[in-house]
């Protein structure tokens, strides 16, 4: 509307008015965050490298300095930048960032992710979650169980080509890491979470699923409703070893 405007004011041969940049707000800040955020992760800039000054960016953007400085912030807390007075805000060593966090999985999978982002999640999901599977099985209760099982009928009936069919699978696993009564293993769920559906999705970019990983589901489910500690962890463990390589399958370069 503002172009529109502008134009009709510059076809009567007047000047247009001067450009006012977009304020502040909460998803103001987040697309700034994200539009950075998505720039580090993808390689665009190096780590030591120093991003440009505030003034620039800011113009570049067509944001306030303010809503800049926001969006900063949010990269700050997520361990990706550090900003100091007269040196400017530069990229922080990888290991210093917050790869765990939902929002920072998100931006590494808006392009192509890293693949050793990708090893390094499967890496993960291997250590903990057959070991929370096992622990579920052997501490699960009825409420569980039910968010298990409804999480799994929500996934027969969207498949995980969909939307909330992946929220379904997500809560699946978070209902195991909860089941597992263990204060430190809930407080990953999200990121567990986040890195389920972020992979999930990934594999259907180019084409569909190359198998139905529901049934592998199921087999997790009736081993911890059966209260079978050795078969909950190796259905598991089976599970992402067959979502690793279905992911395997479907990166230009393997993981």
């Amino acid at each position: 509307m503002a172009a529109d405007v502008a134009e009709a004011e510059a076809g009567d041969g007047s000047a247009p008015p001067p450009r006012t940049p977009r304020g502040k707000g909460r998803r103001l800040r987040g697309a700034i965050a994200h539009k950075l955020g998505v720039a580090i992760l993808s390689g665009e800039y190096a780590p030591g490298e120093t991003l440009s000054s505030e003034t620039v960016f800011a113009e570049t953007l067509d944001v306030s300095r303010s809503a800049y400085r926001e969006g900063i912030q949010g990269l700050i807390a997520k361990g990706l930048v550090e900003s100091r007075p007269k040196t400017g805000t530069r990229v922080l060593p990888r290991d210093r960032w917050n790869l765990l966090d939902p929002d920072v999985l998100a931006w590494a999978f808006a392009g192509e992710p890293d693949p050793q982002l990708v090893r390094s999640l499967f890496e993960l999901r291997l250590i903990i979650e057959p070991a929370a599977a096992g622990i579920a099985a052997a501490k699960r209760d009825r409420d569980d169980i039910k968010r298990m099982k409804d999480a799994l009928t929500a996934m027969r009936r969207h498949s995980l080509a969909t939307e909330p069919g992946r929220a379904a699978d997500r809560q699946f696993h978070d209902a195991i890491l909860r089941a597992t009564r263990n204060d430190a293993l809930v407080v990953m769920s999200a990121s567990i979470g986040a890195a389920v559906a972020w992979t999930t999705q990934f594999k259907q970019r180019m084409r569909a699923l190359p198998r139905n990983p529901i049934p592998d589901h199921v087999l997790v489910y009736d081993a911890i409703v059966a209260a079978d500690v050795e078969a909950a962890t190796a259905a598991m463990r089976r599970l992402v070893e067959l979502a690793l390589e279905d992911t395997q399958s479907v990166m230009a370069v393997k993981v």
